[in-house]
Formats: C-alpha cells, structure tokens, sequence
C-alpha cells in the first residue's frame, strides 16, 4: 500500500503539513455522507457524525491509537470497542490510586524527676530539680526556695501518636509517554477493500 495507490479508509502517518491529494487528516472532521459514499460504508458513524447526511473521521489529534483486536481481545487485556476514546493527558491521584503505605512515628515513655522534700534552694544548682516550695515565714521579705535533689522518679505515660499532616500539592502529573508529533491522514479515494 502506498500513497499513491492506497485502500479507502487506509491510514497511515505522513511527515508533511498538508495532507495529500486524495487523503484527509484524522482530525475527527465531518464529511458529506452523499460524497464519501465509499468511505462512508466502511467507516459509517463509529467515529462520529449523524448517520444521514454526514459521519466523522478518526480524530486521532494529540492520541496513540492502539489496536481494537478485530473483535477479540489480546490475553490479559480489556476489550477496546473501534472507535472508542480513552486515556488522560494529566492526571492527579486519588486516595485510592496511591499505595498502601503507613508513616510510623516512634515513641516512648519517658520519666521526670521530681523531689517530694521540701525545697532546699532558691536557685537550682547542677543536679537540682523542682521540689515542694519552702515558704519562709514572718513579714520579712524572703526567697522562696522552690528547687532541690531528687528524691522520686515520676514515670509518665505513652505519648498518643501524633497525627502527620498531609503533604503534596495536589498537582496532576503528566501522563505522556515520550513522543514525536507527526500527522495521520486516511485515504478518501482509492481501491475498495474486499471483505475476503
């Protein structure tokens, strides 16, 4: 097949900017049904247009066509019907596309130390921690002695987990496999395909 001598309905790509004499581009454009009868009959309204008086090319702008199987279906793989339009150019994740994952945090019990004696200091001194206040007695003003050493240990419960914050941007990503754009054009004219 060429295009010079091309099968109607036939596409294939074609480096040039134009689209030849004869060929059309795949750009989903509609035709008169009543002078691409030929055309007409092979693709009918699988790619658009209303069936009476116009039907619609394959629009194949910014797409990678893939194969339709011929009515059967490759193994391991869904059946994609001729002429339907799938796939995203962006796409942003959901909850439910991301992986299981988790996020641990670690934690553990920690102590104080604390003195249950009376204070003996009015400053703390290396070693010194909070102890029951010593209020001196009498008018005169006086320090209150509020530190001293250790004389219990306090052993504190689990911390609850912390909750980690939500990170990301919530920003789709491209979804394009690398590329090189060129033009698909369909033949209008040529030899009728024979079904056998």
């Amino acid at each position: 097949m060429s295009l010079s001598d091309p099968t109607i309905g036939e596409i294939t790509m074609f480096g040039g900017n134009f689209a030849p004499r004869g060929w059309a581009f795949c750009n989903g454009q509609l035709l008169a049904i009543s002078q691409n009868s030929a055309l007409f009959s092979i693709l009918g309204t699988t790619y658009g247009g209303d069936g009476r008086t116009t039907f619609a090319l394959p629009d194949l702008r910014g797409r990678v066509p893939i194969n339709s199987g011929g009515g059967s279906v490759g193994p391991g793989l869904s059946p994609r019907p001729l002429g339907q339009r799938g796939g995203q150019q962006t796409h942003t994740l959901n909850i439910t596309e991301m992986p299981s994952h988790n996020h641990p945090v670690q934690t553990s019990s920690s102590h104080l130390e604390l003195s249950t004696d009376n204070a003996a200091n009015e400053t703390p001194a290396a070693g010194d921690v909070p102890a029951v206040s010593n209020f001196p007695s009498g008018v005169s003003a006086q320090k209150v002695k509020s530190f001293g050493p250790p004389t219990n240990t306090v052993n504190g419960q689990n911390i609850t987990p912390p909750t980690i914050l939500n990170n990301g941007g919530n920003l789709a990503h491209n979804n394009m496999q690398p590329y090189l754009a060129i033009n698909f054009v369909i033949a209008l004219v040529g030899i009728f395909p024979s079904r056998n």
